[in-house]
């Protein structure tokens, strides 16, 4: 099995942790192949790591699987190089917090045993693409979480004009917009109010971003529509990102969300349950008071 890794930053414990990690993947007869901005990384570390190979956007085709060693940006990082070849992913969590990268450093073992035994199921992500007259983004015009338009060089607000299908929505007068999937519902969506929404929903998510109208809710919508925006403001410029990704467009420029053709394939293990990741990550349940 040809095993690609991406990851973050790590601590010492973390490292010896990816150091017998590398050693168990190796002893199962794999071949792994590391992205060339984590080889950087194990070469800055004190810690001896096994036999790796790099991989660059021409070798991705022949890899069978991708762990992602970090967090939710490091597994958003690692579906922006897949792209349209679905290689399955296994999120580690090597940090605090993630909806994403749901098996933690501790279980990392348990998982790769459960892998190699084939006990896991496919978990689909629906992607959202971002359709504009340039090459804004070029051939990583889609994201997993959400799509975000937000004001750059003043306090003002701006006027994001937003139709569905062709039919005029609203004028959203705010300091941005958010376009969410289903998962991405948890990010920064959720932060500005936003609902949360199962993975399979067939649905986006339009969030304003401290709207000046406060009846200017969040609305969910078909993620088979297509939703086209035109911003206005005082400055010339504006800030839009794709995940962890961004650009500057000009003024009068007109976007246009719609339904990626692919989808990201998380790899869901027996012990991932995404009501109990709800009820972890968020506190439910929890009264400091007791």
């Amino acid at each position: 099995m040809r095993i690609g890794i991406h990851g973050k930053e790590f601590d010492d414990q973390t490292a010896i942790i990816i150091q017998q990690l590398f050693k168990v993947i190796l002893a199962k007869g794999a071949t792994i192949f590391v992205s060339e901005k984590y080889e950087k990384i194990l070469q800055q570390s004190l810690v001896e790591f096994n036999e790796y190979n790099t991989y660059d956007q021409e070798d991705l085709s022949g890899l069978e699987l991708m762990l992602t060693l970090g967090g939710d940006g490091t597994l958003l990082e690692a579906v922006s190089q897949i792209g349209a070849l679905e290689t399955p992913i296994l999120g580690i969590n090597t940090g605090r917090l993630g909806f994403l990268a749901t098996t933690s450093k501790e279980d990392v073992f348990q998982a790769v045993d459960e892998v190699f035994s084939k006990n896991y199921e496919f978990d689909d992500r629906k992607l959202l693409r971002l359709e504009t007259e340039g090459e804004l983004f070029g051939d990583k015009n889609f994201a997993l979480n959400d799509f975000t338009i937000l004001k750059k060089d003043t306090s003002s607000m701006i006027v994001i004009h937003t139709y569905i299908n062709g039919d005029f929505l609203n004028s959203y007068w705010a300091d941005g917009l958010i376009i969410s999937t289903p998962t991405g519902s948890t990010g920064y969506s959720l932060s500005c109010g936003g609902p949360l929404i199962l993975p399979r929903s067939n649905n986006f998510v339009i969030t304003p971003i401290s709207p000046h109208n406060l009846t200017a809710r969040p609305m969910v919508v078909s993620d088979n529509s297509e939703i086209t925006l035109k911003i206005e403001g005082r400055s010339d410029t504006f800030l839009v990102s794709l995940d962890s990704r961004f650009e500057i467009v000009q003024s009068g420029v007109t976007l246009k969300v719609v339904k990626e053709s692919f989808k990201a394939k998380l790899i869901k293990l027996p012990s991932n349950q995404i009501f109990e990741t709800l009820r972890q990550k968020l506190n439910w349940g929890i009264d400091i008071r007791n």
